[in-house]
C-alpha cells in the first residue's frame, strides 16, 4: 500500500510541474478593432497647484501686478519716496502706487519685482511691459525707466534690457513697451525707476512675453500649451480640484471674478497657500489672469472638450466638518444660477447677458460647452441632497 502511495504522489508532483512549466500566449490583434472608447474618457485636470497658473501656463512674469496681496506690496522691493494708494481706476483692484522725486540729482525713486522664483526671460525674445499710469499733480510728461537686471552680477552694470516711457496724462492711460534682453536669465528682476522730476502714479504692472500661445495678448506660455496640446486630450477639466471648493466657501473659485478685463479681476486666496506647514507659500495667490474664458479658448484651440467644474455649495470636507461651513440645501439658488450663468457664458447668444460678455472679450461665436461638473470630492449624504437643485435645473434650462 505504501508503495502505491508513493507513486500517486510522483504522478500529482509530475503534473504540478508540467501545469508551471506551460507557455501563456497573450495574442494583441492590432488590426482588428474592439469596443469604441469615447474620447471624453481621457484628457486633462488641470489645477493652480504648485504654481500651476500664475507663475506658470499664464505667461504673467510680475507677482502682484496690481498690489492686492494682504500685504500690498509683497513680490516687490521699494525705493525712495514710494506711497501705497488705495481710489484707483479698478473697482475691484484699487490699489496702486505712487512715485514722486527725491529732490536730489543722486537719489532715486522706484520699485523691483521678484517675479515667481525670478523672472525667467530668454536672449533675443520680446517682453511686453504695459502698466495703467497717470500724473496726479498734471503736468505735460515724466518719464519712468524700466530694465531687466541681474541683482547677482559683478559686472559694471546690472540691466541688460531697458526701456523709457514717457507719461503724458493726467488721466489713467495704459502705456507698454517692448523690451529685449541680451542675456538669459531664468532669475532676473524687473526694475521700474522715476527718470524725471515730478510725480507718477502706477497700476497693473505687467511684463509678458510676446510670443505666447496663439499670440494672445493675455496669454499662456506657449511651451506649456503646446505640451498640452501634442497630449491631444478628448477632455479638459478647470479649474480643479480643491481650488474649486476653497479653504471656506469665501475663497472657492467664482468663475465670474474670472471674467471681463483682467485689469478688475480680483485677487483669490489659492487654496494651496497654507494647507501645509511644511510647504508653505505665504505668496501664493489667485490673479484670475487665467480664468474660464481663457480656458474655454484654450480648450477650442488643443481641441479637448471643455468640462467647467463649479462649487455645489460645499466647502472642503476635508478641510471643514461642521456643517454651518457650507451652504443649506434651501439657499442654493445663488449656485445653481452660477452654473446656468456659466452655460449662457459658454454657449448664449451675444444679445444675453452673459453671452455678449463673451462676444466682448473677442469670441462672439459659442464654445459649444457639452459638459459641465458640479461639485469636487464630496462624499455623505450632503453631496447628492446638494446636487438635486443644480440637475433639475440645469435641465429644464
Amino acid at each position: 500500500m505504501k508503495r502505491y502511495t508513493g507513486l500517486l504522489t510522483a504522478l500529482t508532483l509530475t503534473a504540478g510541474m508540467a501545469l508551471q512549466a506551460q507557455t501563456n500566449e497573450f495574442v494583441i490583434q492590432t488590426k482588428k478593432l474592439g469596443a469604441e472608447i469615447q474620447p471624453t474618457m481621457y484628457g486633462l485636470f488641470f489645477e493652480d497647484i504648485n504654481y500651476a497658473a500664475d507663475g506658470g501656463l499664464y505667461a504673467e512674469l510680475v507677482k502682484n501686478r496690481s498690489f492686492e496681496f494682504p500685504q500690498n506690496l509683497m513680490g516687490w522691493k521699494t525705493f525712495g519716496n514710494v506711497t501705497l494708494q488705495d481710489d484707483g481706476p479698478f473697482e475691484k483692484n484699487p490699489h496702486y502706487v505712487r512715485l514722486s522725486d527725491l529732490g536730489h540729482p543722486h537719489k532715486h525713486t522706484g520699485l523691483d519685482n521678484e517675479g515667481f522664483f525670478g523672472i525667467g526671460v530668454k536672449a533675443g525674445e520680446e517682453y511686453r511691459f504695459s502698466v495703467w499710469a497717470r500724473l496726479p499733480q498734471g503736468g505735460t510728461a515724466e518719464k519712468i525707466r524700466i530694465e531687466l537686471v541681474d541683482t547677482q552680477s559683478m559686472g559694471e552694470h546690472h540691466a541688460f534690457a531697458t526701456a523709457t516711457l514717457t507719461i503724458d496724462s493726467k488721466e489713467w492711460k495704459k502705456y507698454h513697451v517692448i523690451l529685449k534682453p541680451s542675456i538669459t536669465d531664468p532669475k532676473s528682476t524687473l526694475r521700474i525707476f522715476l527718470a524725471s522730476g515730478g510725480t507718477v502714479d502706477l497700476e497693473h504692472v505687467s511684463l509678458f512675453p510676446v510670443d505666447t500661445w496663439k499670440g494672445h495678448e493675455n496669454g499662456l506660455r506657449k511651451d506649456l500649451a503646446q505640451a498640452l496640446a501634442d497630449i491631444k486630450p478628448g477632455v479638459f477639466r478647470f479649474p480643479g480640484g480643491c481650488i474649486v471648493e476653497g479653504t471656506d466657501l469665501a475663497t472657492r473659485y467664482d468663475w465670474k471674478k474670472s471674467v471681463g478685463p483682467v485689469e478688475n479681476r480680483p485677487l483669490n486666496e489659492n487654496r494651496w497657500e497654507y494647507t501645509f506647514p511644511h510647504r508653505f507659500y505665504p505668496d501664493y495667490f489667485q490673479s484670475y489672469g487665467l480664468g474660464f474664458f481663457e480656458f474655454f479658448q484654450l480648450s477650442e484651440e488643443i481641441g479637448a472638450e471643455p468640462l467647467p467644474v463649479l462649487s455645489c455649495g460645499l466647502a472642503c470636507q476635508f478641510q471643514n466638518s461642521d456643517a454651518e461651513a457650507h451652504v443649506a440645501v434651501c439657499d442654493l439658488d445663488s449656485y445653481v444660477q452660477d452654473a446656468l450663468d456659466l452655460i449662457e457664458f459658454a454657449n448664449g447668444d451675444v444679445t444675453t447677458k452673459w453671452g455678449k460678455l463673451r462676444a466682448d472679450m473677442g469670441h462672439p461665436a459659442s464654445f459649444n460647452l457639452k459638459f459641465i461638473g458640479i461639485g469636487n470630492e464630496q462624499w455623505g449624504p450632503e453631496y447628492p441632497e446638494h446636487l438635486e437643485p443644480f440637475i433639475k435645473a440645469i435641465r429644464k434650462a
